[in-house]
């Protein structure tokens, strides 16, 4: 298939997010717990010192620790690096301090931001206080941020009949300027004219798809693309049970490995149109394409895979592609 080497790789702009969900264990639970109560409080190690946030276990002798101590909302800047312009997700939207802050009655410092008003307002020894979210839920983020000044605020009594905190979710994510190798390039402008593209080094070489750099086993590049048919078979294949967050079809259904006809290497795709129950290795399938008013630069113009009808493979045809 002949290919324009000349068309410059493909870049955009990548997002990746998720919720990270822990269990937050006995002693953070407590911290965490007296954070929703507008609180702070540390954990005393076995040298006497109280650590803010708190280990679960003794930096010292790495046993586990038990001993909760309260300790103040107010204290002391130790270090600190001004943010000029802040990001996305940050405490605050207006220039602020990233500090290091020795709480009163702790011995080691809790990184927050300072609400400084400006760089010259902060230096090494000014005194701070937490504020406080007006509706704190169990969270580090409960403090909105340090103040100036050491009066602590006033807060409104806890709440009362609320579980201690067991769980904490985090919203993670990181954006990046994706710029695609030439193969994935090519691989995904064909994908937008409804062409399935693998590559191999030469006219004898493993057909992979999608196509790589160069091929694995030899390091020789990947210089012969390939337009592969979009049917193949199922080589293998779990069901999927359990629902978890963002998913977005309903449990059960399929994610198989379908090796394309042609093809020496599986990618996974989801296959329906059949009971789960039924869904076999050999068996053959072929693509399902979104309306082409829909196609875009992904593999997901394929919607999913459908059974052919056609008699299973024999296993000899791919038990070398699993």
């Amino acid at each position: 298939m002949q290919i324009d080497t000349h068309e410059p790789p493909l870049s955009a702009p990548l997002k990746l997010a998720f919720d990270y969900t822990r269990s937050v264990g006995p002693l953070l639970g407590k911290f965490f717990t007296a954070l929703r109560e507008r609180r702070i409080v540390g954990v005393r190690g076995s040298d006497g010192r109280v650590h803010v946030p708190p280990p679960e276990f003794d930096p010292v002798t790495w046993e586990r620790l038990t001993e909760i101590v309260p300790v103040a909302s107010v204290g002391t800047v130790m270090s600190w690096t001004w943010q000029p312009e802040p990001l996305e997700g940050q405490p605050l939207a207006r220039p602020f301090a990233w500090a290091l802050i020795l709480l009163d009655g702790a011995d080691t410092p809790l990184l927050h931001a300072v609400d400084a008003g400006g760089s010259d307002a902060i230096t090494t020894g000014t005194r701070v206080h937490a504020h406080w979210v007006d509706e704190p839920v169990g969270a580090i983020t409960d403090i909105a941020y340090f103040a100036l000044g050491d009066d602590a605020e006033d807060v409104p009594p806890p709440p009362e009949g609320l579980d201690p905190v067991t769980m904490l979710v985090v919203p993670t994510s990181i954006e990046i300027q994706h710029t695609a190798s030439l193969p994935e390039s090519t691989f995904l402008r064909a994908l937008q004219q409804g062409k399935l593209l693998g590559a191999r080094t030469g006219e004898d070489g493993k057909v992979y798809f999608p196509p790589k750099e160069a091929n694995p086993a030899t390091g020789l590049e990947l210089d012969n693309y390939v337009e592969l048919p979009d049917k193949g078979t199922v080589t293998t294949f779990a069901i999927i049970n359990i629902p978890f967050a963002g998913q977005r079809i309903k449990p059960p259904y399929v994610a198989a490995y379908v090796l394309l006809d042609g093809a020496d290497i599986p990618f996974l795709h989801l296959v329906t149109e059949i009971d789960p129950s039924e869904v076999r290795m050999g068996m053959r399938v072929q693509a399902v394409w979104k309306p082409k008013e829909e196609w875009g630069l992904g593999i997901d113009n394929i919607d999913y895979f459908k059974p052919t009808g056609e008699p299973d493979a024999e296993y000899d045809t791919y038990k070398h592609h699993l």
